[in-house]
């Protein structure tokens, strides 16, 4: 019974500081502005859960909570732009550890759009704590063109600004009743205010969703070798792909500390996504013609993104996404792994950051640490700018300026 009430008086005391907003001061931070900006040691200033100011050295911080990074980096919260999330009875935890590993919004890519709207209401009401859940709904396909322009209407009716991954045949290609079904729902979407996400992982299903008006697409090509010309046709409209880059990529020990309930091999072994071998377990994977897999998803995805990316020299065609459900520490550190052999740490940064919050229609409000933006703040004890080991070691989240994740042993706040 001691136990008991020691345990409730704690939850008093810490549920108030998490539950509402406050004016914060980071001082001695590494700040990594998400734009290509480092600042090595300044002061991030945040009220009314904005942030204000990002400056180089000091600032003034009376009446702030001042919140000491020293040996630390300071993020913008990372950004899933697809992802699949549950509302079942395990959604608190899932949405902890989202936190833990340093997301503080996630595109939910698929599933009925009442269950995400449950999800994301109950985050935002309080019930547990988690990241910003952007609900997406189902569209299918297979309906006629009447029918799925109503389907976009009955999500418009529900708030609704997403829909959830809408699958295109990727080989040969999606036939054209796919096709005249899907421009349905991109006319009405336009004139609902919905974005339309396209699951396309062939070169050919992506040039088609794109010539369909489709402008957020789903997966790298991983079934294909993406070419000049295809690379080309993202960039001249101004479409955006967020990655999965990993899928296809074994898992082989990984580094990073996973918590204690999650068993994953170390033994010197290829895996897929789902802990069992690489890469027969993949699937529908490219195979041989005795049927073997080969998997070549790995180094489609690889070579399509690089070429995508370097189709644009503003380097905002790829977004980052997971699409996967391993515990999120977990998952980060293989899609990063994926994302060093092609790209800098800085190209990481920004895929993470502004081109995800791009592609979830929120640029304006996320994905830098700039003034005016929503204070989604990472501290990461060490420098994400030199590998990406650095940017699995999040000790501290604020969401809007809440402090909702703290690792720290000793904190050193005031």
């Amino acid at each position: 019974m001691k136990r008991l009430r020691c345990l409730a008086i704690a939850v008093f005391i810490i549920l108030p500081v998490i539950a509402s907003a406050q004016d914060v001061a980071i001082t001695n931070a590494r700040i990594i502005v998400g734009s290509g900006q480092v600042i090595e040691s300044g002061t991030i200033i945040v009220t009314g859960g904005k942030i204000v100011s990002v400056t180089a050295g000091t600032a003034p911080t009376q009446g702030l909570r001042t919140i000491d990074a020293k040996g630390m980096s300071a993020m913008p919260g990372f950004i899933d732009s697809h992802k699949h999330v549950s509302n079942g009875e395990n959604a608190a935890g899932q949405a902890r550890l989202l936190l833990e590993a340093g997301y503080t919004t996630v595109l939910a890519g698929g599933g009925q759009a009442d269950t995400n709207i449950a999800l994301r209401d109950r985050i935002d009401k309080g019930e547990f704590i988690g990241p910003r859940i952007i609900a997406s709904g189902q569209i299918n396909l297979r309906q006629t063109p009447a029918e799925a322009r109503a389907a976009v209407q009955a999500l418009a009716a529900k708030g609704i600004k997403h829909t959830g991954e809408i699958a295109l045949t990727p080989i040969p290609g999606p036939p054209q009743a796919e096709i005249e079904v899907l421009k349905a729902i991109v006319d009405e979407a336009k004139k609902v205010g919905i974005q339309v996400n396209v699951h396309a992982v062939s070169s050919s299903a992506m040039v088609a969703a794109i010539d369909a008006g489709v402008t957020r697409l789903v997966h790298i090509p991983n079934k294909d070798f993406t070419t000049y010309d295809q690379a080309e046709r993202v960039a001249q409209t101004g479409s955006i792909v967020a990655g999965a880059i990993a899928f296809g990529a074994p898992y082989i020990d990984r580094l990073s500390p996973a918590p204690a309930q999650v068993q994953w091999p170390q033994d010197n072994t290829t895996r897929f996504r789902d802990a069992k071998p690489w890469p027969e377990a993949i699937s529908g994977a490219n195979r041989d013609e005795k049927g073997r897999a080969l998997g070549t998803e790995g180094g489609y995805s690889l070579v399509n993104a690089r070429r995508i990316w370097d189709a644009d020299t503003t380097r905002q065609l790829i977004s980052y996404s997971t699409d996967q459900n391993a515990t999120d520490v977990v998952v980060l550190e293989h899609e990063l792994k994926s994302y060093s052999v092609m790209f800098s740490m800085a190209d990481i940064h920004r895929i993470i950051g502004p081109n995800a919050a791009r592609y979830v229609g929120m640029a304006d409000q996320i994905g830098t640490l700039e003034p005016g933006k929503l204070a989604d703040i990472l501290l990461i004890d060490g420098n994400p700018t030199l590998n990406i080991y650095e940017m699995l070691k999040t000790k501290v989240v604020l969401k809007e300026g809440k402090v909702v994740v703290d690792k720290r042993t000793t904190p050193s706040t005031r």
